[in-house]
């Protein structure tokens, strides 16, 4: 199928394709409870501290309404820039506001959040460099952030590579699937491998503290108890999820 704007014509670019309402705004379920396990440890109890917590791109909300009740009085607010995910996202979490990732354009004061939740926004960045450094003015020095993002060199796909066939999660076009398996386009425009995103992130002014894996939830049913197993090993996993905190 090929994705159209709300106006029924093929995108012209990455903002009309993420405003159409039939592109996926929302990851597995899984990921996201790893995700909000591994900030729940970071941050601890709110006890007289309370946090705050942005979960940029937050797509329709899920991973802040999966995360929230495993941070008690801590604030959770979404940050995305598409009008429709916001709308979405309303229904699931108190606090959603409009934002972008580049010059400053985070409704945020520097060093003014606790953590930041990036799940699976990062291979859809034009300029992912932009991305982080905004993180890292708006995050409080040794402010925590969880990020998450395919891995290009999960188990199957390092198959799929020997076989001539192109990578689950990379795309060659806005309009179609072309060469891998699948059946949905998502506008990833980067993959990374476990190294790779440790190095970048690191050189973007952080501290990697942690990585683990996470399954992939449209890896085909009988080869789900494989996927798990592969999460013990983050290089081999579906999805990266990575806990770093700011220098």
């Amino acid at each position: 199928m090929t994705p159209t704007t709300t106006t029924g014509r093929p995108p012209r670019d990455l903002r009309d394709f993420y405003e159409n309402p039939a592109v996926p705004v929302a990851s597995g379920t899984p990921r996201s409870l790893r995700q909000a396990r591994m900030l729940a440890r970071a941050l601890g109890p709110a006890t007289d501290h309370p946090r705050t917590v942005l979960d940029i791109g937050c797509g329709d909300g899920t991973a802040a309404a999966t995360a929230a009740p495993l941070l008690p009085g801590h604030r959770v607010i979404g940050v995305d820039w598409s009008q429709d995910a916001l709308r979405r996202a309303r229904t699931r979490i108190p606090y959603a506001v409009r934002g972008e990732l580049t010059d400053g354009g985070l409704p945020f004061g520097s060093e003014s959040a606790d953590a930041v939740l990036f799940s699976e926004v990062i291979e859809h960045l034009v300029d992912p460099d932009a991305a982080l450094d905004e993180i890292r003015r708006i995050l409080r020095p040794g402010g925590h952030l969880m990020l998450s993002t395919p891995n290009l060199a999960a188990w199957y796909n390092r198959a799929l590579l020997l076989a001539g066939v192109q990578p689950v999660f990379s795309e060659v076009s806005l309009r179609g699937i072309h060469g891998r398996p699948g059946k949905e386009v998502v506008g990833h425009l980067r993959l990374y491998t476990a190294r790779a995103l440790r190095e970048f992130v690191a050189a973007s002014g952080f501290t990697v503290v942690r990585l683990e894996g996470a399954p992939f939830h449209g890896v085909p049913r009988p080869l789900r108890p494989l996927d798990r197993l592969a999460c013990a090993r983050p290089r081999l996993a579906s999805i990266l999820l990575l806990h770093a905190r700011r220098t």
